[in-house]
């Protein structure tokens, strides 16, 4: 779909995309099961075992799974049609989750079950992520990374409360079988929604340890990929304070509200003003502010070394993600860098990175808190982010194109060398939104009177 004609895009032609509303819908519909099931299947664990070590194993599912499958199976995304691959994760994790169902499932079974459901779940983002660039053209891809970057804030708040709701008012067990339901609403969805389309790569290849090899020489390779990829990882930085809440919360009295509070008021935080800066702000602008925002988002951190009160946390923290809006600009950048065949390998080597530096540093955090206050904590996360974040800015400010006319040029300058990593003629990489106009020569009264204003400036000097 191309942008409008005579206006700047719009989110209500985002929408009026069918195949972006139809992948909208079963991205909500598979973010609410995840959400369901992982809450459900905890709480049936601890209630069956009362053991809270096999209830973190059961909720570790959410994390440890995606980092193995964001590395080895999101590459199936690029060598298969990537409508069939997530028509058939969401049902083949639909069958998984109807055999937790069993009433005689052993604990272990019911946690390898869920393991598995979850090791699904990155070849379903990373084909999700790469057709939706397909999809849309420059001038609406922005908006739709947005929609959806705001989309998966709210539905980590939304999600987890109504998870825990369903499972307080019908069980655990029919919260899996609502899943369940959802994984076969989310795969109707995209048959019926979304076009087929060929796969981007050949099939044969590369086998998953060749094509993360692959992904990982082409994306290190390129300073800008590089850089844009790890501002893309500060998240690990500045989500610090999500992943302390509980203890950030005991400190200033409070209990499981007040945690719920502090995570609520960072995620939406960002779902609010992600959308706003992407529509408001220029392409060039988006890219120019991403490293003072990355910065920011870090640095404002540091207030909480004052040991503030609930309400004022809770505004430092949405202040911090809104800021963090830079990512909308940084995700569309990166994704604009990458052959289209490659696209679904790097989202997973992305996701795999961000796994990682979420998990070390939540622990860090975690084991940090039982020897200095969690507000020092969250601050000395925050200065650390801070400090990555300014080299990022600096790195990129060396090689971002300066705003202008000529910046679509230098932009297919830039991305040469990743296609040329990758292999694809600089033809197939995607290009401008729109053609450049040809250049028209300038009629000899034109040279006239550009020569006689040059000599008018000579003379006046």
């Amino acid at each position: 779909m191309t942008s409008p004609a005579g206006r700047d895009p719009a989110f209500r032609d985002v929408f009026a995309h069918g195949e972006f509303r139809a992948l909208w819908l079963s991205y909500v519909l598979s973010a609410a099961g995840d959400r369901l099931a992982l809450v459900a299947l905890t709480l049936l664990v601890y209630d069956r075992s009362r053991s809270p070590l096999l209830a973190a194993v059961t909720f570790a599912a959410g994390f440890v799974p995606y980092l193995f499958g964001s590395m080895l199976l999101s590459g199936l995304a690029d060598r298969l049609p990537r409508r069939a691959v997530m028509v058939t994760c969401d049902l083949a994790r639909c069958a998984l989750v109807g055999v937790m169902l069993w009433p005689g499932a052993p604990l272990g079974a019911l946690i390898a079950l869920l393991y598995a459901v979850t090791l699904l779940q990155p070849p379903f983002d990373a084909a999700r992520s790469a057709i939706v660039r397909d999809m849309m053209d420059g001038g609406l891809f922005p908006l739709a990374i947005a929609v959806i970057q705001s989309t998966a804030r709210v539905m980590v708040v939304a999600g987890s409360a109504a998870g825990g709701l369903t499972v307080a008012l019908l069980g655990a067990r029919p919260a899996l079988g609502a899943d369940a339901v959802t994984f076969i609403a989310s795969a109707l969805l995209i048959q019926a929604g979304v076009r087929a389309r060929p796969a981007a790569a050949a099939a044969d290849s590369a086998n998953p340890l060749r094509a993360l090899a692959g992904g990982a020489r082409l994306v290190f390779g390129d300073p800008a990929l590089r850089t844009l990829l790890c501002l893309g990882w500060l998240a690990a930085f500045y989500e610090v304070p999500e992943g302390i809440a509980v203890p950030y919360a005991g400190g200033l009295g409070g209990g499981a509200v007040a945690a719920g509070l502090l995570i609520a008021a960072s995620q939406l935080g960002a779902a609010v003003t992600a959308p706003l800066f992407t529509k408001r702000a220029r392409p060039r602008t988006r890219l120019r502010l991403m490293g003072p925002m990355a910065v920011l988002t870090c640095a404002i951190l540091l207030v909480t070394v004052l040991r503030p009160g609930l309400v004022v946390s809770m505004a430092v923290f949405a202040l911090s993600n809104m800021f963090a809006a830079y990512q909308v600009a940084a995700s569309t950048e990166f994704v604009e860098r990458l052959p289209n065949e490659k696209r679904a390998q790097a989202f997973g080597l992305a996701n795999a990175g961000l796994i990682v530096g979420q998990g070390a540093a939540f622990a860090v955090a975690g084991a940090a808190t039982a020897l200095v206050p969690p507000p020092v904590v969250v601050a000395v996360s925050g200065g650390l982010g801070a400090v990555a974040a300014c080299g990022l800015a600096l790195s990129w400010r060396r090689m971002a194109p300066v705003a202008g006319r000529h910046s679509a040029r230098h932009l297919g300058r830039a991305a040469a060398p990743a296609r040329a990593a990758a292999g694809t003629p600089a033809a197939a990489a995607p290009g401008p939104s729109r053609p450049l106009p040809a250049r028209v020569p300038a009629s000899p009264q034109a040279h006239a009177r550009r020569a006689g204003a040059r000599m008018q400036v000579r003379a006046s000097r």
